[in-house]
């Protein structure tokens, strides 16, 4: 089984920045892909974006956050950072990392079946 720990969530400004990360622990070599979801209260689980765990140049990003958040990943320490940029209030929610088995960056939260257990980001305005 995998693990995953987030961490970095907090209290921002508009147009500031936080940098999440996801943690990953256990038989990571299991791992094809991770994703981040965020859900804000009253809404469903949306993609942020994911990358291929072996193959961490390919990313892929939501609409919504394309050109303002980055992926990366610590492959010496199993750690996926999300580097988030010109926050907006629209971005508060709580932050998920996710992994699945399959080697192709599914963008439906049924795509995942292990999950961390969540950091709060909140932008204010």
């Amino acid at each position: 089984q995998v693990q995953l720990v987030e961490s970095g969530g907090g209290l921002v400004q508009a147009g500031g920045s936080l940098r999440l990360s996801c943690a990953a622990s256990g038989r990571t070599f299991n791992i094809g892909a991770l994703a981040w979801f965020r859900q804000a209260p009253g809404k469903e689980r949306e993609f942020v974006a994911g990358i291929l765990w072996n193959a961490p140049t390919l990313r892929g990003y939501a609409d919504s956050t394309r050109g303002r958040f980055t992926l990366s990943r610590d492959t010496t320490g199993n750690t996926v950072y999300l580097q988030m940029d010109s926050l907006n209030p629209e971005d508060t929610a709580d932050y998920f990392c996710a992994v699945r088995r399959l080697r192709h960056l599914g963008r439906s939260a049924d795509d995942y079946g292990v999950w961390g257990q969540g950091t709060r980001v909140t932008v204010s305005s």
